[in-house]
């Protein structure tokens, strides 16, 4: 519960809303790091209409994941971007495995249903009668049927 008189607004972690110096003192960087990570293309902030640089909160925790990936695993800039390239490539790809995987399943379901009105339309064809231990089609039953005049053979 906030505290009396204390407003708390959510942002959307995606939008540009620390400058520089804040950005820099979050990731625990200095600013010309920041700068430097940008010529790079490791980071891309937002700019306001004056064009300062506005770092989100998903541009902190980057540089946070950057920082950890060249300090504690020993990466050079060049590993960390080759990283962050792989990591795109395969969230790409995890997007189309996932829309082939529903279009699968709209085709299995497509599928599905054409082969229930197949069932039915043969449903519809094949008669239950026998004749000599055969199924009949509905069509050749009514057909040979005795007409009213007429007598079967065996009805007598």
């Amino acid at each position: 519960m906030a505290a009396k008189g204390v407003t708390r607004v959510k942002v959307a972690t995606d939008r540009g809303v620390f400058m520089i110096s804040v950005a820099a003192e979050l990731a625990d960087m200095h600013p010309q790091t920041l700068r430097m990570y940008e010529a790079r293309g490791l980071i891309e902030p937002k700019r306001s209409p004056k064009g300062t640089r506005l770092y989100s909160q998903e541009d902190v925790q980057l540089l946070q994941r950057i920082q950890q990936m060249t300090a504690e695993l020993g990466l050079n800039l060049a590993g960390v971007e080759r990283v962050l390239e792989l990591e795109a490539e395969a969230e790409a790809m995890r997007a189309q495995i996932e829309e082939l995987q529903l279009q699968a399943l709209r085709t299995q379901a497509r599928l599905g249903e054409e082969l229930e009105q197949l069932r039915r339309s043969l449903r519809a064809e094949l008669a239950i009668p026998y004749r000599g231990g055969a199924l009949v089609r509905a069509a050749d039953a009514r057909s040979s049927l005795p007409t009213r005049g007429e007598r079967r053979r065996d009805d007598t």
